[in-house]
């Protein structure tokens, strides 16, 4: 039997049923209640909307739509409430809140209040303050007039750059048609999955810029975290080496330096930056790599702080995970662009889908569109076939493996682990941080059964068995992998990425894969952790030779097609999927639920 949900003695009224079903938590009710209290407000169904916008937040929700509100809820618990929750009905939502004490109404109002009621949706002030932010700045520079350019001259080094393109008879080159967009244009949404030559794009994008303007310009490559930083700066210089651009130009490209979001707007204590509106970054250029993963606070402090007059590029998979914070900017972008409803214009934000993928072909490439059409027989077929990329071991109906089915995943853990360790051990630190890209360990769940710190110490106790002295000398030992935990702006980490002990002529060091190499000395390090395993959130922004991936048992509100799709397309060679058929289909069938404004808003211009 498992205890219940931690209840908070403030909870009154209407909080203590949903507090009780383990729907609002004890942060939840303390902020309400204490709101409620500032603010005289006496009505429970006014109270009850305030903690469940609070809840929102926690599960990356910018606002809580009434209308849905009672199966929105649902369908994010583990387990059913016992009893019926006394949901207030749609009517009296409705003339609850237009009357609150907590509330501002309508779109147009001044917010000196905690929530804002707009279109049957419930935000929390601040969160309807930084949609609306996005939302013009999106939309003002999607209306500037163009950038001056020789089209001509534009046109005839975009065939120059894309003359090698091995596309099949009458398929469009939209890789041509997103680097032009971008010479064309102040803003671009760059949309495509994995290997479908987004960079490549980028690279592109950057040499046709660069020559209309006749001079090196000032770009600025940025991404959410450390690692997806460095991997686009990487990506950007392999490509850039092979156009066909002259000399000046390639070096003025490759002279661009990749960052976190943080550190480009100048993130200082107090959660200020040095850029913003009135002290814009000095960049010509700005280009914004997994764009997925940004949360709609940080589109809002990045958006004012890029010059109207510079080039903005935002890139990114609008199926994948979004953040772990409040918000799904791409993916609400892409659906009003893509999906506007009937009889309205979609709003006027260059955008353009990759949809050719160059990375992986077979097994992976259909298994990757199965899940991203929600056809679970179709993924399912891929999954049970003959394609050695793809392949599933079945957990039973009480959540077992036989140890046997693992030999597969356990030889890629212990190959990459000997490669990472040998490497690190002879202070070849290119070398052992590649080697941590060769498998990798993904879970839904970060505990339990299921979660990627069982999974890691199993990973852990194959390494200590396959290779002599493995983790032996203390907690810094030689080859241990390391995840960053936290943000650590000061020392140049950030959140989710990973490194590896490495040995040095100064001693051990914490190399990360920043370019070059970063190297800390492990009393620098405070929240890190061993990297066996991780979880698909952390994971997102990086790419990996081979990728095992555990789905828990049902239930779980984790599987999502999202979750899925971003975990398979993290792999360029091998798939390995551990989990229940069930919850395979379920996965496939569930979409995340992000209540977002965005979209709809973006038709109200």
């Amino acid at each position: 039997m498992t205890a219940g949900p931690y209840v908070s003695i403030t909870a009154t009224g209407l909080l203590v049923p949903f507090a009780e079903a383990g729907v609002l938590d004890v942060a939840d009710v303390q902020v309400s209640r204490r709101l409620a209290f500032l603010y005289g407000e006496v009505s429970q169904v006014a109270t009850l909307g305030l903690a469940l916008a609070v809840r929102a937040l926690r599960l990356g929700a910018v606002c809580v739509v009434v209308e849905s509100v009672a199966e929105d809820v649902l369908a994010t618990l583990e387990e059913p409430p016992t009893e019926p929750l006394p949901w207030p009905s749609a009517s009296e939502w409705t003339a609850v809140l237009a009357t609150s004490a907590l509330v501002t109404v309508g779109a147009e109002e001044t917010g000196t209040r905690p929530l804002r009621w707009v279109g049957g949706r419930l935000y929390l002030e601040r969160y309807w303050a930084d949609q609306e932010l996005v939302r013009t700045e999106l939309l003002r520079r999607g209306t500037l007039p163009p950038p001056v350019v020789d089209e001509a001259r534009v046109e005839r080094l975009a065939d120059e750059l894309s003359a090698g393109d091995a596309l099949p008879p009458g398929e469009p080159n939209l890789q041509r048609l997103a680097a032009v967009t971008v010479a064309k244009s102040w803003l671009t949404v760059l949309a495509g999955g994995p290997g479908t030559g987004k960079t490549t794009t980028v690279a592109r994008a950057l040499a046709l810029v660069t020559a209309e303007l006749g001079r090196p310009p000032v770009v600025a490559l940025a991404a959410p975290s450390g690692r997806a930083a460095a991997r686009l700066q990487e990506s950007v210089r392999q490509v850039v080496a092979q156009l066909p651009v002259s000399d000046a130009d390639r070096a003025a490209i490759m002279s661009a330096k990749a960052s976190t979001l943080h550190r480009l707007l100048g993130w200082q204590p107090g959660r200020r930056y040095l850029h913003t509106a009135e002290n814009p970054l000095p960049a010509d250029v700005v280009v914004v790599d997994e764009l997925s993963m940004v949360p709609l606070s940080m589109m809002a402090r990045l958006l004012p702080a890029v010059r109207s007059d510079a080039r903005l590029v935002l890139v990114g998979d609008p199926e994948q995970l979004a953040p772990v914070e409040a918000g799904a900017v791409l993916a609400d972008i892409a659906a009003a662009v893509e999906e506007p409803p009937f009889e309205a214009a979609p709003p006027p934000l260059p955008l353009v889908r990759l949809r050719h993928t160059w990375r992986y072909q077979g097994a992976i490439e259909q298994l990757a569109q199965a899940i991203r059409d929600g056809d679970a027989n179709a993924a399912m077929a891929v999954l049970q076939g003959s394609d050695p990329a793809v392949r599933m071991v079945v957990l039973d109906d009480a959540g077992h493996v036989a140890s046997p089915q693992l030999a597969r995943t356990r030889g890629a853990a212990v190959d990459a682990g000997t490669r990472a360790v040998a490497a690190a051990r002879d202070g070849d630190i290119d070398a052992a941080l590649a080697a941590l890209t060769c498998h990798r360990l993904l879970c839904a769940h970060r505990t339990g059964p299921y979660g990627a710190a069982a999974w890691g110490r199993q990973v852990g106790l194959w390494l200590s068995q396959a290779i002599p002295g493995y983790g032996a000398g203390g907690e810094w030992y030689v080859g241990r992998p390391l995840l960053v935990t936290r943000n650590d702006p000061d020392i140049g980490v950030s959140n989710g990425d990973a490194g590896i002990i490495v040995n040095t002529p100064q001693g051990p060091r914490a190399a990360f894969g920043t370019i070059p190499p970063l190297l800390l000395a492990p009393a620098q390090l405070e929240d890190v952790s061993t990297l066996h395993a991780m979880t698909v959130h952390k994971a997102q922004g990086s790419q990996f030779e081979a990728v095992t991936i555990v789905l828990p048992m049902l239930p779980s509100p984790l599987l999502t097609r999202e979750l899925l799709y971003t975990a398979v397309t993290r792999a360029s060679e091998q798939v390995t999927l551990i989990a229940h058929p069930d919850a395979v289909r379920q996965a496939i069938s569930a979409r995340a639920l992000r209540a977002s404004g965005l979209r709809s808003r973006l038709y109200e211009a």
